[in-house]
């Protein structure tokens, strides 16, 4: 059973930083795609990031492209999301997800953590 665990999200100022992190506590997700949606009240889930199985190769929507970066780190069984110059627009909850048979994109065919409230203040 895949278990995804966020933490790191809170409020911030605009222009400021945060980062994300996810743990795979089942340690299920080595060879798979991960990644970063988010969803404000009343709209669908929307595609953040998403990085390769191997960390190798990263993928971005084009709002956030050049302020946020995804990573991971497979011996600690953890991907990050670091959220720089922040918009009130990037005001969400942030999911992290692991996709189900995928190792280069995830997509909403995915594991899905329980999500974490970012709010960026004007």
């Amino acid at each position: 059973q895949v278990r995804l665990v966020e933490s790191g999200g809170g409020l911030v100022r605009a222009g400021g930083s945060l980062r994300l992190s996810c743990e795979d506590s089942e340690r299920d997700g080595g060879s798979r795609a991960m990644g970063w949606f988010r969803q404000t009240p009343g709209k669908e889930r929307e595609f953040v990031a998403t990085i390769a199985w191997d960390g190798d190769r990263a993928w971005y929507d084009d709002s956030v492209k050049g302020r946020f970066t995804i990573s991971r780190d497979n011996a600690k069984h953890t991907l990050y999301l670091e959220m720089n110059r922040l918009k009130p627009e990037d005001t969400a909850v942030y999911y992290c997800a692991m996709d189900r048979r995928s190792g280069v994109v995830v997509t909403k065919d995915a594991y899905w953590g329980q999500g974490t409230q970012v709010t960026v203040s004007s």
